[in-house]
């Protein structure tokens, strides 16, 4: 993995704000098939990388406000556990437009990194048990692979066990 990336022409938010906080990370590439019934199964597939360790960023309504869920592929958001890990009392999946709109992402393409606005983010435990994990760069075919404690610390996520198989 790079020490870190500069910024590239075309380069997502994701990716600028990595390189402006110095983190080490790599860029991983593929071809988005518009087809693909599941971005991150299709994520890790291509990449060859353990779906348990290519991890979707999910928005959810968490008692009226919106939340970002990072989970394995490999598995499901329990929504009660998301609103549980934030204090909440109800969480339900987020509009897809009010999604986009807030963090200036396309579905599939959702960064937990460089969202317009900074929600408030969970990362499930899991991740803990990997050297790095790769999420969303910031566009359908574009991963960033990095350490799941420096993703933590740039979202300022809490680390709660929110996914299930």
């Amino acid at each position: 993995m790079a020490k870190k990336q500069r910024k590239q022409q075309g380069g997502t938010p994701a990716t600028v704000a990595l390189t402006a906080a110095g983190t080490a990370f790599a860029v991983h590439a593929y071809e988005h098939d518009p087809a693909s019934p599941s971005y991150g199964e299709e994520a890790a597939e291509a990449l060859g990388v353990a779906p348990e360790r290519v991890f979707k960023t999910l928005v959810a309504d968490v008692d009226g406000e919106l939340t970002v869920a990072v989970v394995p592929v490999a598995g499901q958001l329990d929504l009660k556990a998301l609103a549980t890990a934030v204090g909440g009392k109800r969480a339900a999946m987020a509009d897809p437009a009010a999604a986009e709109r807030t963090t200036g992402y396309v579905r599939g393409g959702i960064s937990p990194l460089g969202q317009r606005k900074r929600l408030r983010t969970v990362l499930d435990a899991s991740a803990s048990a990997h050297p790095t994990i790769c999420v969303s760069a910031g566009r359908r075919g574009l991963e960033v692979e990095l350490a799941p404690a420096d993703l933590a610390s740039l979202t300022d996520a809490v680390l709660a066990p929110i996914g299930r198989a």
